[in-house]
Formats: C-alpha cells, sequence, structure tokens
C-alpha cells in the first residue's frame, strides 16, 4: 500500500512537472500567471482575461478550470487549450466581463453558457425573444407529440432509402390532432396501398397548435439537419381516403 501510494504521489508530480514545464518554456505565459492573467487558446482563437474574471460564476466550468488548471489540456505554447467554438467565446467574455447581454448568434451562444455552466447566462438568453418561442412555445409543444424526435428520425432514413437515382424522395405521413382524427385514418390506411408500408404517423396532441403548425415544425427539423424538405397534401383517389385526404401529406426531399 505504501509503494501504491508513493507511486501515485510519483504520477502525480510527474503530470504537474509537466504542465509546469511547458508553461515554463513560453516566458509570456509565465509572466501572465504570476499576474492573474489567463491566456486560453479556445478552438485556436487566443483569449487573454484575468483570473477573476473566469471565476465570476463559482460553478460555472471556467471558475472549475481555475480551481484546478493540473486538469486542463495544455496546447504547444503553454496555453491552456478547450476544445469549443472559438468564434463565440468572446460573447462569453463579454457577459464575464460586464454581464453584456449577446444580441447576434443567440442559439450558437446559449449552447456555449450552457456547455461552461453559466447560468446567469443560460437564463438570460432563455428569455430572449429569439429563444422564448422555440424554448417554451414549440419545444414544449413538441414535448406531447408522441415520438416526435424518433419520428422525425424515421422519416430521414426512409426519404434516404428511396434516393437511389432519384432526384426526389416521398415519405408519407399522417398528421393527426385528435382521437377523432385517429379513427378516420385506421378506417382509410388500407386504400393507400403499398404506401401504408412507410407511413409514418404524427400526433395526437393536447395544446391549441393546429395540423399546419406541426406540418412546419416537421420542416423546420429537418432542414435543421441540411436537407431540403417540403410538404403538400397528398393526392387521394377513390375510396375511404378520399375522405380522409387532409389527414395525409407527403413530405418531398430533393437531393440535387
Amino acid at each position: 500500500m505504501k509503494e501504491l501510494k508513493q507511486g501515485l504521489r510519483t504520477a502525480k508530480g510527474d503530470h504537474e512537472m509537466t504542465l509546469a514545464n511547458r508553461i515554463k518554456g513560453n516566458p509570456k505565459q509565465e509572466a501572465a500567471l504570476a499576474s492573474g492573467v489567463m491566456i486560453l487558446n479556445v478552438g485556436g482563437e487566443i483569449y487573454t482575461t484575468t483570473v477573476s474574471t473566469l471565476r465570476k460564476y463559482p460553478r460555472s466550468t471556467l471558475a472549475e478550470l481555475c480551481s484546478n488548471p493540473g486538469k486542463a489540456t495544455i496546447d504547444q505554447k503553454g496555453r491552456i487549450f478547450i476544445d469549443r467554438e472559438g468564434t463565440f467565446f468572446k460573447y462569453i467574455l463579454a457577459f464575464l466581463r460586464s454581464g453584456q447581454s449577446p444580441t447576434h448568434y443567440i442559439q450558437e451562444i446559449y449552447q456555449e453558457a450552457l456547455f461552461y455552466n453559466i447560468e446567469p447566462l443560460v437564463e438570460l438568453l432563455k428569455d430572449s425573444p429569439a429563444l422564448y418561442g422555440e424554448l417554451v412555445g414549440r419545444q414544449q409543444f413538441l414535448s406531447e407529440v408522441p415520438n416526435y424526435r424518433e419520428n422525425i428520425e424515421v422519416v430521414i432514413q426512409l426519404a434516404r432509402a428511396d434516393s437511389v437515382g432519384s432526384r426526389r424522395s416521398w415519405v408519407m405521413a399522417c398528421v393527426i390532432k385528435n382521437k377523432e382524427d385517429e379513427a378516420k385514418v385506421l378506417d382509410a390506411i388500407d386504400d393507400l396501398g403499398p404506401s401504408k408500408d412507410t407511413l409514418v404517423k404524427f400526433g395526437p396532441w393536447r395544446f391549441s397548435p393546429t395540423v399546419s403548425d406541426l406540418l412546419d415544425c416537421i420542416k423546420l427539423d429537418i432542414e435543421k439537419r441540411g436537407y431540403n424538405v417540403s410538404y403538400q397534401p397528398y393526392k387521394a383517389g377513390r375510396g375511404l381516403l378520399s375522405h380522409s385526404c387532409n389527414l395525409f401529406y407527403e413530405l418531398i426531399f430533393t437531393w440535387w
């Protein structure tokens, strides 16, 4: 046990010595650390700030980084490296320095604020017009639509499977708002023929948004994945389907 403890202390000492040596090889970084200044490499972007700025919110990841520098990743010039998008870090620093609220790239900065666990900035951005409708309105609505996220994935996979040698793919979807619509779909589904095997069902839900609102959400979330998609009512033929065609839609993926 004594040898094990000694080995652990040696390993820890070697790690700290390696970190110290990397910093020691850079006189500018040595001087910066001695003066309470931190030089950070965030995704290739270099930022200079103070330890007190990074420690402004003690529960944040940045404050933790200052408290436990031995856990940091160090680049070849002795700077602490953070593997995140460097472009948006300046907005994080602006908030830490002066409480300045960002007005651009709200969604991207929100993700960075979550990563760094800067709770006041997270709450501030949640209340911004750019995120309030998304988080409080749309996402709350979609959370009540059964299997919405899973169904988006199914639609994309069906479209990709149908894309070989084609410019466009069509995926059949039915959007049902309530139990009455669900009963109509069950009555009409056999009239779809082979299309029923790849039918994706969305709904029902309790909130006020309409069928058109949900279709817009489906389109938006698929486009966020980089796909070019549109939708149109399914052109019904004869039979029961002609009486409930407003429940069936074609999602059209354009590949080129």
